[in-house]
């Protein structure tokens, strides 16, 4: 990818992708990470669920 696609992407990429970080104790984090790998989920799978059973989707 060249420098100005690069940036480009990146750049259109923040018009539609949000970031959403947070703090958790390392024990709950190691505990839920342990769980996903058991679902076969990424943490970007399991939380997006999360939210559209929050939202009613």
């Amino acid at each position: 990818m060249a420098p100005g696609n690069s940036a480009e992407y990146y750049r259109k990429r923040r018009e539609t992708i949000g970031q959403f970080s947070v703090p958790i104790a390392r024990v709950k984090l190691n505990a839920l990470t342990e769980e996903l790998k058991k679902q076969n989920k990424t943490k970007t799978q399991w939380l997006n669920e999360k939210i559209d059973e929050e939202l009613g989707r």
